[in-house]
This record gives C-alpha cells, sequence and structure tokens, in this order.
C-alpha cells in the first residue's frame, strides 16, 4: 500500500526517481524498492518523502484506491507522455480524497447523474440539439437564466469536476469515468470563459453519446451544446434580436460577462440560429483576427471556476464531528498551520487542490 502510494504521489507530482531522490535526500534506487514493496520505509523517511512531494505523510496509509477508465483528452496530442500520466496522477489523488469524504458523509449534497427520459434517441442535426439542452435545463430546474458557478451546478448533479495546475494553459481538459461516475477535468489556469465552454462542451459528450446519426459529427455537435446551454436560444434571440448584420464588441462583451460564454462563442450562437448569416460572421470573424482578437478578446477576462463542493463539505464533516482538524487538513492538501489560518478566516478561503 505504501509503495504505490509513493508511486502515485511521484506520478502525480511529475517527478522522476533521480528527481525524487534529490529532492527527499534519499537514493533513487531505495525509492525503487519502496515502490515496488521490496521495502519498507522508516518513519524519518516518510516524513522527508511528505515533505518532497508536498503530502502529509497520511496520505501513505489512505485505504482509498481507484481508477480512471475510458479517459478522453481533448487537443492532446502535442503533449508528453510524462505530462499526461502527471495529470492523471494528480486526478487520482484528488478523487480519492472526495471519496472517502463521501464515505463520511452519506446523505451530502450529491445526487447521482442522471440524464431525463425524455431526450430523443436519435439526433439527425445540429438544429435539434437546441431543444436537447432546452430540455436538460428544464429537468435540472435551471430555468433559463445564466448559470452563475457551472462547477457548483455540475457536481451537485452527480459530475465530478476538478482542475489541475498540470494541465497547461493552453489545454482544455480530460473527461473519465471513476466507478460508472463521470469526471471532467480542466486546467486551473484557464481563463473562465474557456473553462465553462470546456465544461458544457464534455457535458454535451455525456448527453448526446449514442444518439447522433449518422453523420452528425460528435466535436460539432458538442460545441452545439455547449453554446446552447451555456445560452438558450429564447435568451440570445432576446438579447441579439431576431435578425442582425453586426454585432457591436462591446455589446458582445456585456454578454460575455453575463453568460460566462466567450464573444466568439456569442458570435457563433447569432451565425446558428440564423440571427447573423454566414457572410456577415465571416466578416466579424475577420474583423477580430485583423485586431488579434481570436487568441485574446479584449476586456476583462471572465473570472476563473473554482470547484468549491468539497471545501464546504470538508467543513461540514469537521463541524460534525466526523473528522478532526487534522484529517480536513490532510484532506485540503494543508499544513495544520493553513489550515487553522483557513478555518480562522484568515487570508484566502480554503481551496481543495
Amino acid at each position: 500500500m505504501i509503495g504505490l502510494r509513493i508511486h502515485q504521489a511521484r506520478k502525480a507530482t511529475g517527478l522522476s526517481l533521480r528527481a525524487l531522490a534529490d529532492k527527499a535526500g534519499i537514493t533513487a534506487m531505495a525509492i525503487s524498492k519502496y515502490e515496488t514493496g521490496k521495502s519498507t520505509p522508516s518513519s524519518g523517511v516518510l516524513l522527508a518523502l511528505a515533505k518532497a512531494l508536498n503530502v502529509r505523510t497520511e496520505y501513505f496509509f489512505r485505504p482509498v484506491k481507484v481508477e480512471l477508465k475510458e479517459v478522453e483528452y481533448r487537443k492532446h496530442s502535442k503533449l508528453p507522455i510524462k505530462t499526461l500520466r502527471q495529470i492523471e496522477g494528480d486526478v487520482v489523488e484528488q478523487i480519492e480524497r472526495f471519496i472517502e469524504l463521501e464515505q463520511l458523509l452519506p446523505n451530502g449534497p450529491v445526487q447521482t447523474f442522471k440524464l431525463p427520459d425524455d431526450l430523443p434517441a436519435t439526433i439527425s442535426t445540429l438544429d435539434e440539439i437546441e431543444g436537447v439542452a432546452t430540455r436538460l435545463r428544464a429537468a435540472w430546474d435551471l430555468g433559463v437564466d445564466p448559470i452563475p458557478v457551472l462547477t457548483d451546478m455540475l457536481e451537485e448533479r452527480g459530475i465530478k469536476v476538478f482542475q489541475s495546475p498540470a494541465i497547461p494553459g493552453n489545454f482544455d481538459g480530460m473527461t473519465a469515468k471513476v466507478g460508472g461516475i463521470p469526471v471532467i477535468v480542466v486546467s486551473s489556469h484557464a481563463p473562465g470563459d474557456r473553462q465553462r465552454f470546456t465544461l458544457a462542451h464534455e457535458l454535451g459528450h455525456l448527453v448526446l453519446r449514442g444518439r447522433l446519426a449518422a453523420g452528425v459529427d460528435e466535436e460539432a455537435a458538442a460545441h452545439r451544446f455547449a453554446g446552447a446551454f451555456l445560452a438558450p436560444e429564447s435568451e440570445v434571440r432576446k438579447e441579439l434580436g431576431q435578425q442582425r448584420t453586426w454585432l457591436e464588441p462591446k455589446e458582445l462583451d456585456v454578454l460575455k460577462q453575463a453568460y460566462g460564454l466567450s464573444m466568439q462563442a456569442w458570435m457563433h450562437r447569432a451565425k446558428d440560429l440564423g440571427i447573423l448569416s454566414d457572410t456577415r460572421y465571416v466578416e466579424m470573424r475577420k474583423f477580430f483576427r485583423a485586431r488579434k482578437w481570436t487568441k485574446t478578446e479584449p476586456g476583462e477576462q471572465v473570472p476563473a471556476e473554482r470547484p468549491q463542493l468539497f471545501v464546504q463539505l470538508v467543513f461540514r464533516a469537521l463541524a460534525q464531528d466526523l473528522i478532526g482538524e487534522s484529517k480536513a487538513a490532510e484532506l485540503l492538501r494543508l499544513t495544520l498551520f493553513e489550515f487553522n489560518k483557513q478555518r480562522s478566516m484568515q487570508g484566502a478561503g480554503a481551496t481543495a487542490h
């Protein structure tokens, strides 16, 4: 068990045997023996490894072990294998802590992920996806207003959402399943509108998988779903009108801040719904490219999504005497000093890593 834990933590931090040996002051050969179960580290060695791996010593004795299945990355072709393994290792460690916490709180606020029964069995065109997004919003009692924090909404409905600092900012994220539970991971470095679109896009894959007719591209369908879910057709028409020849950049910026959907995604929504003609859409794209706005849009960035459910549940378990301060600190990957500082509301709020 300890050997597997050392290996998992090393994988999550992206350290080689040699790099960990240098940080911990232990030989690479010794670490290799620990990881393969040929030798057992002393308490002093565990302390050194914990410090080098940025974990608490309790981590090495945690009983929960999970396995990621059906792992799929978006835009992963340029990432080295080492980075992919680091991402997966970090995500596994986060999921283990979440599962351990859920076992302490069997009556928590998280629902079982379930799709509505009235979704169409077959979707033949991209236009039909508008209705699918509307039905899902209705089934989840979301109405048509902007969703303030998409991460919280998804977590409450049984989708585990994690952020990994191991994912570069120019990379969207990954999806997987753990025990049948869907998992979505996004980069903690990406701006909020990009995170939100990725989350909605991956939700689209979950909703549309097995429903698309032959000839309907799944990526295009997931993109259409993401836009329709974040900005429902009825609201887009209220905001933009029925037909336009141009959309002012400042107008798009205001809508971006209100819905957490990028200016370019709003342009695409207008084209999808026939509010902008294809020709006018191309003109607007050229306008954005000429100003180099296709990579970095003007105006303020949408605040990044911050998963908060895990932090909330840790403090709930603490308040109900289900765990002590040491366990709470371990679950949040904080030192006791850092935990007590955040518990007393000094400085920034606690954030799960």
